[in-house]
């Protein structure tokens, strides 16, 4: 780009830059003449290189055409969660009163809305997930209020963890929004989530167009900038030192020209070997140098500026440093005129990240801890809150101070109500750095394992054992550390150990209620462990405790539930099953302490409740349990795994329904919010199962072989029970494809594991089913045995869907008019089920049988409204073929 005069000087660092101002231009104009819905710049670059440059220019663009919001991450308040987010979101927030803020920002107020500082927070931990997407949906809601508009994010790379987490979020849903994103960050400076959010944000750029890394000026540009700013007169020898001294870096070039001219210097080759020493001056410790030269008390000003970080005032930093208001004013003037502070006496700020940088960097370490210190005392005692003062209490020096372990333990708490466990979890740490008096010690370490079980759980195991083995927690406490140990220790995939430490607790506690609810946890994880060692003992002794239970506490009620999916697991019969679900219910309803987001009973317990009900037919149940659960969740904000696994079985109560359609968009949006989650979970075993199930019914036998590759659904498997039968549904999926010998060795395994731990259920592990019809071709023998041992099973178990597929399966073993009589029956069952897909697969089956044209249109239609696409084609072609049936 061609600069004539110098006028152009404010604008050095945009030399060389007509792609990405023309993309800039392309980009605003598109926006506010509405020629498109908005997009993404995102420009990338080293230190200096200007990128904040380029963002002016995108305000400059932009000005009185569009509403422009904008945020800057700085390097001394990465820990202060939302900072960048709600920097940005400022000038919308303070325009909105409280019924305004409810009126625009709707069901998402609660979960957002204290994350931004406009609501009080519930005083409980939250969903972090959850707050993200409130956090999206609040910002698309203001969008549509403030259309269009741009967002803009300055030095994102220090922007703070969750503000990060809502970037790359909102990035990736900005198609139908009014709105330009524009963000600049250095390369290479972010790490670990950080990195890892940032670079979803570029993917979410075009490269080359809305993505672009800035490059360092040109020896051509660096002399057109130098002429624009010094004159024609500068002579090429001077240009090119200019080049040299810098390298091409926009801000020390413009920089370094600011202080020729200021010093007055000729710009020829006789002048230029004092430019290296002039350079050395605007940065590093040629800055510091000439801060020092400013005098005492400007020095001490500047370091208290750095040491705030951002919303600088002269008045606080003054009160940090002690200066009275005019001394404070002169300095201000003084580092002004030294190009070091901007701004005015009520919204200080740096001339450049840079000199923030090598200012913080030059408080010496005493001084600048007890500036963090000074700090923390004015904010809280201008009556902001302990998260607020958090930042400087975390650079404080550990002094064995209880009422700072008090102060941060307060911050975490209010952390982790607005759903920032990572900042709960800093200031939890450095509690215990101070350290905390010996009879709070245990308690810290308690509390910092709890606010790591929904980021790190191997973090809560270890602070959890550590609180465990000293003295201090008291006795309900204690009991809330095991069961949180034991959770954590189950989704690392430790059930045994999760049994044994839950175990040896409850061993040392005399009867009581903490006693009972550690019984009850330790039966729970029992119940869904796949190698207990001895599951009869186990039965016995938890059909005997919950035998005289009435349900008259949550213990209690915790109790019938697990003896009510022991009695489903081992398929006694689902009328007993039902009726302990029914008395761990108060009015049919989740007693109080007992729902979905109450944290003393863990969320499994309710999955059993629910499962028992969903495979012992009592669908309505069912649904309205886990359609509560889905509700819920999404009302609280709790959108991470827990609301993953209320879509995974609201789409499997759809599956045993027969509605396969609704199915499978509940369970592949269980696995999207899953996978946003971590990787390779538990609740990816679940839904993925679920899933596969769904897909072979439907017929879909290439996407549930997708599904089963990208989740590695197969051998081996967890530890724990998945719902349905894990070993069933992949030997299913097996016979599918033909691949009859790996489907039989993959059932004899299933056959094997319930021998084991008794646990026979034809309906949750239709294993014998399916190897009966496996093995019947080379052995009708061992299969009629099989059909045989299911069918009493089922009747057993009492199900109208369990007796009407061991009777399918009876008929898949014989021919002629016994096939048909046992078809016949089972549809009679099928009928009375609540499963209309296992109804259409034996209406089709009989229609085929007794060449009944009217049956099979029957199965057909059927098979239509399930969604069971090849199951529909197939009674079609039948139909097809046999015109001449009766």
């Amino acid at each position: 780009m061609a600069r004539e005069n110098a006028q152009a000087v404010p604008f050095g660092a945009l030399w060389e830059r007509d792609a990405e101002l023309a993309a800039v231009t392309a980009a605003v104009d598109g926006l506010c003449e509405g020629h498109d819905t908005g997009g993404l710049l995102v420009f990338t670059g080293e230190a200096g290189i200007g990128k904040t440059a380029v963002l002016g220019e995108v305000e400059r663009v932009a000005a009185g055409r569009c509403t422009v919001w904008t945020a800057r991450g700085g390097e001394t308040v990465t820990s202060v969660p939302f900072h960048v987010v709600r920097q940005l979101l400022q000038p919308a927030l303070v325009s909105l009163g409280p019924v305004e803020a409810r009126e625009y920002l709707g069901d998402w107020y609660e979960i957002a809305g204290p994350a931004l500082g406009i609501a009080q927070p519930g005083g409980r931990q939250v969903d972090p997930q959850g707050v993200v997407d409130g956090l999206v949906a609040a910002v698309s809601r203001l969008v549509m209020l403030h259309w269009p508009l741009i967002l803009i994010i300055d030095d994102a790379h220090w922007a703070d963890q969750e503000s990060l987490r809502w970037l790359a979020a909102f990035a990736e849903r900005l198609d139908d929004l009014p709105v330009l994103l524009v963000v600049a960050h250095r390369d290479g400076e972010a790490t670990g989530d950080s990195a890892r959010h940032l670079e979803t944000v570029g993917r979410a750029a075009r490269p080359g167009t809305s993505l672009a890394t800035l490059t360092a000026f040109t020896p051509d540009a660096t002399a057109g900038l130098t002429r624009a700013t010094l004159g024609e007169g500068a002579d090429d020898p001077f240009c090119r030192e200019v080049w040299a001294v810098t390298g091409g870096n926009p801000y020390e070039t413009v920089e370094l020209l600011a202080k020729v001219r200021a010093a007055g210097m000729e710009p020829v080759e006789s002048t230029a070997a004092a430019l290296r020493e002039l350079n050395a001056k605007a940065r590093g410790r040629g800055l510091v140098a000439t801060l020092e030269g400013l005098g005492t008390d400007a020095t001490r000003l500047a370091w208290s500026a750095a040491v705030l970080g951002t919303n600088i005032t002269l008045r606080l930093a003054a009160e940090l440093t002690g200066l009275g208001k005019d001394a404070a004013a002169r300095c201000a003037r003084l580092l002004r005129e030294a190009r070091i502070l901007t701004g005015g006496d009520d919204a200080l700020e740096f001339v450049h990240p840079l000199i923030a940088t090598a200012v913080y960097q030059s408080v010496p370490a005493a001084a600048r801890t007890a500036l963090h210190g000074q700090a923390a005392w004015a904010v809280t005692h201008s009556g902001r809150s302990a998260a607020e003062a958090s930042r400087h209490l975390l650079e404080v020096h550990p002094d064995d101070d209880p009422e700072i372990v008090d102060q941060l333990r307060r911050a975490a708490r209010e952390h982790l109500a607005v759903g920032a466990p990572q900042a709960a979890y800093r200031c939890l740490e450095r509690a215990l750095a101070e350290p905390p008096l010996p009879e709070t010690h245990a308690t810290v370490l308690y509390e910092l394992g709890c606010a790591a079980l929904l980021t790190s759980p191997n973090g809560t195991v270890a602070h959890l054992r550590a609180a465990l083995a000293m003295d201090g927690l008291e006795p309900g406490t204690r009991t809330d550390a095991v069961c949180r140990l034991s959770q954590a220790l189950v989704h690392l995939g430790h059930v045994s150990e999760a049994v044994q430490t839950i175990g040896r607790e409850a061993a040392r506690l005399e009867p009581g209620p903490d006693r009972m609810r550690l019984q009850a946890v330790h039966y729970m994880w029992e119940g869904i462990h796949t190698g207990e060692a001895d599951a009869l003992e186990r039965s016995r002794v938890l059909r005997e405790i919950a035998q005289p239970l009435t349900g008259r506490d949550n213990s209690e009620r915790a109790l019938l539930i697990l003896r009510a999916f022991d009695a489903l697991t081992r398929g006694e019969n689902a009328e007993l099953v039902v009726e302990l679900c029914d008395r761990a219910l108060v009015n049919g309803r989740l007693a109080p302490g007992l729902g979905w987001t109450d944290t003393e009973w863990s969320f499994e317990l309710l999955i059993m409740l629910g499962g028992s009900y969903l495979f012992a037919d009592r669908l309505d149940r069912a649904e309205a349990l886990f359609g509560e659960a889905l509700r819920i969740y999404e009302i609280s904000g709790w959108s991470g795994g827990h609301l993953a696994i209320a879509h995974a079985f609201v789409g499997y109560v759809h599956r045993r329904r027969g509605r396969l359609v609704e199915a499978e968009g509940f369970l592949r949006e269980s696995l999207r919010l899953a996978d946003r989650v971590g990787e390779e979970l538990p609740m990816h075993w679940d839904a993925a199962c679920m899933l596969i199930d769904t897909l072979l019914c439907r017929g879909h036998l290439g996407k549930a072989q997708e599904i089963a590759d990208r989740y590695h659904f197969g051998p081996p498997y967890p530890s724990i029970l998945i719902l349905p039968d894990a070993q069933s549904v992949r030997g299913r999926l097996l016979l599918a494809q033909g691949r009859t010998k790996e489907a039989i060795d993959e059932l004899e395994s299933a056959s094997h594991a319930a021998a084991e731990t008794d646990r026979y259920n034809t309906v949750l592990a239709p294993w014998q089913h399916l190897l009966a019809r496996a093995v019947a071709p080379r052995d009708p023998r061992r299969a009629a045995e099989l059909a045989a041992d299911a069918r009493r099973q089922a009747e057993r178990f009492g199900t109208d869907t369990a007796i009407g597929e061991a009777l399918r399966c009876a008929a898949a073993l014989e021919t002629g008019q016994r096939a048909t009589s046992l078809l016949a029956r089972a549809v009679a069952y099928l009928e009375s089920s609540p499963c209309a897909y296992e109804h259409a697969e034996a209406r089709v089956a009989y229609g085929i049988a007794a060449r009944d044209a009217g049956e099979l249109t029957r199965g057909l239609t059927l098979a239509r409204a399930c969604g069971a696409d090849t199951l529909a084609a197939k009674a079609r072609d039948v139909l097809r073929e046999g015109r001449g049936w009766g």
